[in-house]
């Protein structure tokens, strides 16, 4: 067999983390420095394990008789013929060994967006977080104006923010290589901004029209808002496989929906979250005519009238 090989130490997720380059056979492995490729592990015997030509040309790698063996999916082997993408354990370091001829896919296309990363998303995510942060304090501040609540305010949402985009940060820096705070930060502020967005659209179409199903089930779409925050952060972590992320979003928005309505029917006996409109608006804000008295208390009645026939089927 002609060489040269490539031993490659492989990290959880599959990346390479290191390359060394052998000439000949056999290729002995271990701890020790007689070997040829030598494992910085604790759990590897001092000579764990050695490559070498098999009868048929093929590359085989052989246990000498170690205590941690050489594990190749979940089951410890004594002598296993290699293949270019056969992941070995030794002790706790995996690895896998190539020829040179090995054949590699073509350039994928790049899907990491690494022109949008740093200090421009990172400040992009901060503003927003920050505007949203002030403009909800304005609107639930009903006492005299003092720069200390809102600055409270900013910090609180800034704080979350980072702490948020951190944790990813920390994820994407263990997954992933690189930590893109920056562009974590953007994802969070797009996403806490859609959230206002969508509560500020919603409570005025509903109250301007009484379409009270936005009130009533709105906590759903925020779910699915927070569903596609975690979908665009995981992508940035790793950008394959973007499908399985999407199952795994949409399974979590399916479960939580699921989750607030079992919520909302053991606390009130209703799917709803709210029993009624609980928005209120400036009344020039509405369009369509308000009830008269007459027809509210028509509507009361048919209310009284289910509830003693309700009353009357419990007893």
């Amino acid at each position: 067999m002609k060489g040269p090989w490539f031993i490659e130490t492989l990290a959880r997720n599959g990346d390479v983390l290191h390359r060394h380059r052998v000439d000949s056979l056999p290729i002995r492995i271990g701890r020790g420095y007689d070997n040829d490729y030598i494992l910085d592990d604790a759990y590897a015997a001092p000579r764990h394990a050695q490559v070498e030509a098999g009868p048929d040309g093929e590359l085989v790698l052989v246990d000498l008789g170690t205590r941690n063996g050489v594990v190749y999916a979940g089951r410890r082997s004594d002598r296993l013929v290699l293949g270019g993408n056969t992941v070995v354990r030794l002790g706790h370091t995996t690895l896998r060994v190539r020829a040179a001829d090995f054949p590699v896919p073509k350039e994928l296309p790049d899907r990491t967006m690494h022109g949008w990363e740093g200090a421009l998303p990172g400040l992009a995510g901060a503003t927003l977080t920050a505007i949203v942060a002030l403009f909800t304090m304005w609107l639930a501040d009903t006492q005299a104006f003092r720069p200390f609540r809102y600055l409270l305010a900013l910090a609180y949402g800034l704080g979350a923010g980072l702490v948020w985009s951190g944790l990813w940060a920390f994820g994407n820096r263990l997954f992933g290589r690189h930590a893109r705070l920056g562009r974590h930060l953007f994802i969070f502020g797009c996403g806490i901004a859609a959230l206002m967005v969508f509560r500020l659209v919603t409570s005025a179409v509903g109250y301007a029209w009484s379409i009270e199903v936005f009130t009533r089930y709105g906590s759903h779409v925020a779910i699915l808002l927070v569903a596609g925050m975690v979908y665009f952060h995981l992508t940035t972590v790793k950008p394959e496989p973007r499908k399985r992320f999407a199952i795994i979003c949409a399974a979590l928005a399916v479960l939580g929906s699921g989750l607030v309505l079992i919520s909302n029917d053991q606390r009130n006996g209703r799917l709803a979250d709210e029993l009624y409109m609980s928005v209120l608006l400036p009344p020039e804000m509405r369009a369509t005519p308000d009830d008269s008295v007459d027809e509210f208390m028509e509507d009361v009645a048919a209310m009284k009238e289910k509830l003693d026939r309700e009353r009357l089927e419990q007893e």
